[in-house]
């Protein structure tokens, strides 16, 4: 119990809650499961970097710098200048933009990444995140490789405003000449993936893979709900219930994103023997 005008003491570093349950975890006992929660089988939310980590071949992914360019195409400002939010998002979340983008291997088949990062800004996409995802797709269409985009997004930038609209069909231009040259690519639907980018490229790859739990939609269920005013089902944008409604094509544990990911793109290098693939298909990252 917490004494009246005395703050609780910060809670040790290496436990943390669930946000799902509420359960204590121990840290290193959630990295080793992935950070997902024994409790409750809850899927907490990770990182660009983490997650490339979980997905590729050890020390394989080189990443693809894109030269800087400027970030504040309006000049926007409320109760802070965006160029200070920009820095804040980078600081807090170590990266420079909302999506990370390079070449890597997964099961030793190479593939051209795009990975969005939730703690940058809701993963929202702006004119940069659109710059960035449209050219992952021109590499892999440069190079003849797959595309695999890892989607975690609250949607469009509004500090952009018609200018973060403009890149669902930049986005959706880049996928589009990908089907084109009938290239291979995948995109894996994390919580939470809303707005704009649900509305565009997340939902235009030849494969969808909705992660266990994610929330993925366009409008937030309390807006749709507030809209047809009318009760929506308990389980409403899960991965799952897209799943039984035929709007992605599976849906995986993180445990089983990897090797799911392993046979896919071996499906796309038939010059490597069947036993090569099942055997890196098992292997962990």
């Amino acid at each position: 119990m917490t004494t009246p005008g005395v703050s609780a003491p910060p809670a040790p570093t290496d436990w943390t809650s669930c946000p799902a349950c509420g359960w204590l975890l121990y840290r290193r006992r959630l990295e080793r499961d992935l950070h997902v929660c024994p409790e409750c089988d809850a899927h907490l939310r990770l990182g660009a970097r983490a997650r490339i980590d979980q997905l590729v071949d050890p020390e394989s992914f080189a990443e693809t710098v894109f030269p800087e360019r400027e970030g504040d195409p309006l000049g926007f400002t409320d109760l802070r200048a965006y160029p200070d939010r920009l820095r804040d998002a980078a600081h807090r979340s170590g990266e420079s933009e909302a999506v990370v983008v390079g070449v890597a291997a997964i099961g030793g088949t190479p593939v051209v990444l795009a990975v969005m990062d939730f703690g940058f800004l809701g993963g929202s996409m702006g004119v940069e995140v659109g710059r960035r995802v449209s050219g992952a797709a021109g590499l892999a269409l440069e190079r003849g490789l797959p595309l695999l985009a890892v989607c975690a997004s609250g949607g469009a930038r509004m500090q952009e405003g018609v200018f973060s609209l403009f890149q669902m069909a930049r986005v959706s231009e880049a996928f589009g000449r990908l089907r084109e040259a009938g290239l291979f690519s995948v995109c894996v639907l994390t919580d939470p993936t809303y707005g704009g980018v649900s509305a565009s490229f997340a939902t235009l790859a030849s494969v969808l893979v909705g992660e266990r739990g994610a929330h993925v939609g366009f409008a937030g269920p309390r807006v749709v709900q507030e809209t047809i005013r009318a009760e929506l089902p308990s389980d409403f944008q899960t991965a799952e219930f897209l799943l039984a409604h035929g709007l992605v094509d599976r849906v995986e544990s993180r445990a089983e994103l990897r090797p799911l990911l392993v046979r896919l793109l071996a499906l796309h290098a038939p010059d490597r023997p069947r036993g090569e693939v099942d055997e890196e298909a098992d292997t962990p990252p």
